[in-house]
């Protein structure tokens, strides 16, 4: 009889891990569906283009980012062709490979596959990793890095195999191909090593030299490409992006990580995290699951009260919320909380879909009409087609050389164009603000480069006159007759009730840049002035 009361148990337990399995496949294959019609269909984001450009010139990094994000555009290219999913499949394949690899290291953690597959099936449905694949972003191989070095160390430090110290270096030095934010797992890993009984007997072990060793191989590039461009990419990274100085706005993040999350499962995942840490002392895999989620979580916090505050930051957390999601089933199921999951899980749904909905409304231009006058207007994905359109008009039969205000809108041309022809970039503020004004320099298109190369020939200038925030627009609009001589406007789009607006004028390539002058006497001003408050 106890015989066949434990197979009866073993078999509900099976038979519930194989339900909570179908679950999973269920929300995969449709997600899975919706990610790659959004990839085929959503035009490029300005980032994306530009990370484009940068596989169309291989180098050994740049001076945003060390080279794999531009090495997987290749990829997508060369196998897929030019065009949006070309871009992006191989991000979208890594994006649909990280659930995958969380039901593994879940039930590695925990050793019960029921809980592995309710972790996966809450990954799909937290907004930040069930839409993760779907742009061609660092963010991508980065996480999924991430946890695969979680992955590794989980199995390492109980089993002690050297494949399981070489697959974390391997995973580490991917995490370095990646993203500057490569540092971070491992002042994470250096906190594991220092704050538990675990971590600190890893200094004695082989293993840990050994990955330390494997992951060294990732740095070359990094260290080659800012030897290359004067530590161009630390520059920015550490210096020129951030302020290094308290902002007091940056408090609001726990509010911005929550709507990110959804509020419920955002509520669940910092109490797993306190769980986590309370149970730290009883080993594996508690040790590990509270440095880990709690590391990154906690030290993005504290960074961000001092460093950027202009750029979309709300995805750095995530690989802290994944081992907190392996846990949660199992925290959960201690307290025989019923309500909670079905809760989290179905607002967490509501979440998903609106940030699906919000993509597939970005992607058509009907859609991005609706979103036309909010604040979330999808201004750095909708414009560039029409605008390329237009300037494909105006150069039939008028050759000219053609220059952008800003590196974002030269590179969404340029990924329009296939590289058929040279697009140049004036040296805007939004090119020193998001790293890319030394890299245009490195492949000459850049101002200096269009006046050593083109002075007095013909040019047709595009402008986008939302780029820029409002109290930054006089003066760089006012100073574009300086940088380019005898401009005079051909036309203009209006774009989605004026959210996007893209201007083109005629002109010449002067030797030199002249001093400026007042801003508010220069036609493109004037221009910009007119389209948005009319003649007053």
């Amino acid at each position: 009889m106890g015989r066949e009361r434990g197979a009866g148990v073993r078999g509900s337990v099976a038979a519930a891990a194989a339900r909570w399995r179908a679950a999973f496949v269920a929300l995969f294959v449709p997600l899975s569906a919706a990610k790659l019609w959004l990839a085929c269909t959503l035009p490029p984001f300005g980032d994306e283009a530009f990370y484009w450009q940068e596989s169309r010139h291989p180098a050994w990094g740049y001076s945003d980012l060390p080279p794999l994000t531009a090495w997987l555009v290749r990829l997508g290219e060369a196998t897929a062709g030019h065009g949006a999913f070309g871009t992006r499949w191989p991000f979208l394949l890594l994006g649909g490979l990280l659930p995958w690899l969380l039901v593994a290291f879940a039930r590695r953690a925990f050793g019960d596959a029921r809980a592995a597959w309710q972790a996966g099936l809450l990954s799909l449905l937290l907004p930040l990793a069930g839409t993760l694949g779907v742009l061609a972003l660092p963010d991508v191989p980065l996480t999924l890095a991430i946890l695969l070095a979680l992955y590794a160390l989980l199995r390492a430090m109980a089993e002690d195999r050297a494949w399981q110290w070489l697959l974390l270096g391997a995973a580490l030095a991917a995490c370095w191909l990646t993203h500057y934010r490569a540092a971070m797992p491992l002042l994470v890993g250096l906190l594991l090593c220092v704050l538990t009984p675990r971590g600190r007997a890893l200094w004695r072990r082989p293993g840990l030299w050994l990955a330390l060793a494997a992951m060294a191989p990732g740095l070359v590039p990094l260290a080659v490409s800012n030897w290359q461009q004067r530590g161009a990419g630390v520059a920015f990274q550490l210096v020129e992006r951030n302020p290094w100085r308290f902002h007091a706005d940056a408090l609001a993040q726990p509010l911005e990580q929550a709507l990110a999350c959804t509020p419920v499962l955002y509520a669940l995942l910092l109490w797993a995290a306190w769980r986590a840490w309370r149970r730290r002392g009883e080993g594996a895999p508690w040790d590990l699951l509270a440095v880990s989620s709690l590391g990154f979580v906690g030290l993005y916090f504290a960074l961000g009260l001092f460093a950027d505050d202009l750029r979309f930051r709300a995805h750095w957390p995530l690989p802290g919320y994944l081992p907190l999601l392996a846990a949660l089933p199992v925290l959960w199921r201690e307290r025989d909380w019923r309500l909670a999951p079905w809760l989290a899980g179905a607002v967490a749904a509501l979440g998903l879909l609106a940030g699906l909905a919000y993509l597939g409304l970005a992607a058509s231009g009907q859609g991005a009409q609706r979103l036309a006058g909010l604040k979330a207007f999808p201004s750095n994905f909708v414009g560039w087609r029409e605008g390329a359109r237009a300037a494909d008009a105006l150069l039939d039969g008028r050759p000219a050389v053609v220059v952008a205000d800003n590196f974002m809108l030269a590179a969404e041309l340029d990924f329009q164009w296939n590289g058929q022809r040279p697009v140049y970039a004036l040296d805007s503020p939004l090119n020193a603000k998001h790293g890319r004004a030394p890299q245009l320099a490195v492949w000459r298109r850049d101002e200096a480069a269009l006046r050593a190369a083109h002075a007095g020939e013909a040019v047709l200038l595009a402008v986008d006159e939302t780029a820029l925030r409002e109290r930054e627009r006089l003066d760089w609009l006012g100073s574009l007759c300086g940088r380019l001589d005898g401009l005079r406007p051909l036309r203009r789009l209006d774009l989605f009730g004026g959210a996007k607006r893209i201007a083109f004028y005629e002109g010449t390539v002067p030797a030199a840049a002249k001093p400026a002058g007042d801003p508010a006497a220069c036609v493109v001003w004037r221009e910009a002035h007119v389209a948005q408050y009319g003649n007053d």
